[in-house]
């Protein structure tokens, strides 16, 4: 049986949760039927996704793109499907504005997106005609969460929009390798220490800022509280001055990028989200499946994600104060710590298994790669009957 030939092509391969998405795909695709590549826009980030891919065997593509736009992508997209030749072409966040005319110029391949952020947020508004134009135009768009979908038919008027959702290595989180106490003790952090975690690159989306505030007027009280932050980006310097300010700094940990995210995880006891939005975080997941109990803003999928009072606590979006209430609450309940805890680890192993999420896009795959040979060949019959009774007139006249 010919293996159905799948690309993913991502803006970059930073530590970022839609391409961990891409390459929990493309490692775990069924080697028997799938044969798996990757294109990046941008330049190798020498990160824990590259090596991966590497121990997966998938090949990759990285096409140099710098910040900002570069009509060279145009060129190098261009050359790099002609090389690949692929079956299906499966493209992540911003990156249609370069590939979609190389991808509809691509008769026998099958195109798909997936939206990984709210519609509205997924791209700038003046990039929108491209993706209202490629979704009426054979590229078939898949919503992380039941909201994203919700939100591209309100967009783009996209009538039932598929939905798969975002699934993570549960087992990898779920075993840390370092022993909570160990890591402790390395980070310079003792056993009575209630240790709140973030997971989040440094951007407004996010609303760190929030966060911060929300931990000095409740948790910030308690010598032992300390409010962990994992992740880069552009506003880390004006949060180590808000904390500052705030007079938090020496509870306020910030650890930047980490490879080691399911060791971090373990050794944590309150996991915290205050984004504004959301698609369908791969943090939140990753935390209750290290069997963290969860505060986080009703941003986005995240309320599909847990119950209120059952895994986690709920606040809405920009809920200063309830997201404070919400963390004191759980600094100052070890119990309610454990049980919200546990309870999050049994629904991620029973709900966000990536084996899940995996064997929805090899089905997608599948009816699509069919789809495309059936009209193919109706294509082909077309032609051949008038041919074929051409021929026979031919032959009764001779006769």
């Amino acid at each position: 049986m010919k293996k159905i030939r799948v690309l993913h092509i991502v803006p970059t391969l930073s530590p970022g949760g839609a391409e961990r998405v891409a390459v929990h795909i493309v490692t775990r695709l069924n080697s028997q039927r799938y044969e798996a590549a990757v294109v990046s826009l941008g330049r190798r980030k020498e990160c824990d996704l590259d090596r991966l891919l590497e121990e997966a065997g998938v090949e990759v593509r990285y096409l140099g793109k710098p910040p900002g736009f570069d009509y060279r992508m145009y060129f190098r997209l261009h050359r790099a499907l002609r090389d690949y030749r692929p079956d299906v072409v499966h493209t992540h966040i911003q990156v249609l504005r370069y590939a979609l005319p190389s991808m509809l110029l691509l008769k026998r391949a099958s195109l798909l997106h997936t939206i990984h952020n709210l519609a509205e947020r997924e791209v700038e508004p003046r990039a929108r005609f491209i993706q209202r134009y490629a979704f009426n135009h054979g590229v078939v768009p898949i919503g992380v969460a039941t909201e994203v979908a919700l939100s591209v038919e309100r967009l783009y008027g996209i009538q039932k929009c598929r939905v798969i959702s975002n699934g993570i290595p549960t087992d990898r989180y779920g075993r840390p390798q370092t022993p909570p106490k160990e890591w402790r003790a390395r980070e310079g952090f003792g056993d009575d220490d209630v240790l709140f975690v973030c997971v989040a690159r440094f951007a407004p989306q996010k609303n760190h800022a929030m966060l911060l505030k929300a931990f000095r007027q409740g948790p910030a009280s308690d010598p032992n509280a300390h409010l962990v932050l994992v992740g880069e980006g552009i506003l880390r310097e004006q949060l180590e001055e808000q904390a500052k300010y705030l007079d938090v700094d020496r509870q306020v940990h910030f650890l930047g990028l980490r490879a080691d995210i399911p060791d971090v995880l373990g050794a944590m006891d309150v996991f915290v989200l205050s984004s504004d939005y959301e698609g369908n975080p791969l943090s939140v997941m990753e935390a209750m499946a290290s069997g963290l109990p969860i505060v986080s803003t009703a941003a986005g999928g995240v309320p599909g994600l847990f119950d209120n009072g059952r895994e986690g606590l709920i606040v809405q979006p920009g809920d200063v104060q309830g997201l404070s209430n919400s963390m004191k609450y759980l600094l100052g309940n070890r119990e309610a710590r454990r049980s919200l805890g546990v309870a999050a680890a049994q629904r991620a192993r029973e709900n966000f298994d990536v084996s899940t999420m995996v064997q929805a896009y090899e089905e997608l795959y599948e009816n699509l790669f069919t789809h495309l040979h059936r009209q193919k060949k109706n294509i082909l019959r077309q032609f051949m009957v008038p041919a074929e009774e051409g021929m026979a007139e031919q032959n009764q006249g001779r006769n």
